[in-house]
């Protein structure tokens, strides 16, 4: 059996590590580059996190692809190449900013970033991402939760995030930024097929 190169195991462990070593490394496995180290991200989300995904990108589809560009994981959000590299749920980029869509991926904040959360990422999610999105001033942050359907909506306030609303059930999804937005949680969950254990 073959050994890995070394080079890119110790890429692994490294710090202070930038994207063009994030995007060297080709392994099987997948990571995000949070503060210049690799975060080996979890194993495939639940089939649950992806059907709320795709339902989701539908509708956000439907009503905003004449303004925006949406495009769903896995897609690089290169937020700072020495040192931060994310890639969120669902991501929209105003057609007014496609310069900053690239083909290795989105190089800078984009408009809007959706994570839906998923057991083993939940404190990444509403933490750790929260301060880092914030940071790298993104106006807005959804945060799904596929069990209960209920998003809740972050916007920035100077270099953090407040939380403007919580949507669930029949409320209207509306957005202060994105002004096409339109669906309901309820529509999402109702779209979600019955799934067993």
């Amino acid at each position: 059996m073959s050994q890995p190169n070394s080079k890119k195991q110790n890429l692994i462990k490294g710090d202070g590590l930038t994207y063009d070593d994030y995007a060297s490394i080709d392994n099987g496995y997948r990571y995000e580059l949070a503060r210049g180290q690799l975060e080996l991200m979890s194993p495939a989300p639940l089939v649950i996190h992806q059907l709320v995904s795709f339902e989701m990108h539908k509708r956000i589809n439907r009503s905003c692809e004449s303004e925006y560009i949406i495009l769903y994981a896995p897609v690089d959000i290169i937020l700072s190449p020495a040192e931060e590299v994310r890639q969120p749920n669902l991501i929209l980029v105003h057609r007014d900013r496609m310069n900053i869509i690239k083909r290795r991926g989105i190089e800078g904040p984009p408009d809007l970033i959706v994570e839906i959360l998923s057991p083993s990422t939940l404190k990444q999610d509403k933490i750790d991402k929260l301060k880092t999105y914030a940071h790298y001033n993104i106006p807005e942050y959804w945060i799904v939760d596929p069990i209960s359907g209920i998003l809740e909506q972050y916007t920035i306030d100077k270099d953090r995030y407040e939380m403007t609303n919580i949507f669930q059930g029949t409320d209207s999804v509306s957005s202060p930024n994105i002004s096409y937005v339109s669906f309901t949680m309820e529509e999402i969950m109702d779209s979600i097929p019955n799934i067993q254990d």
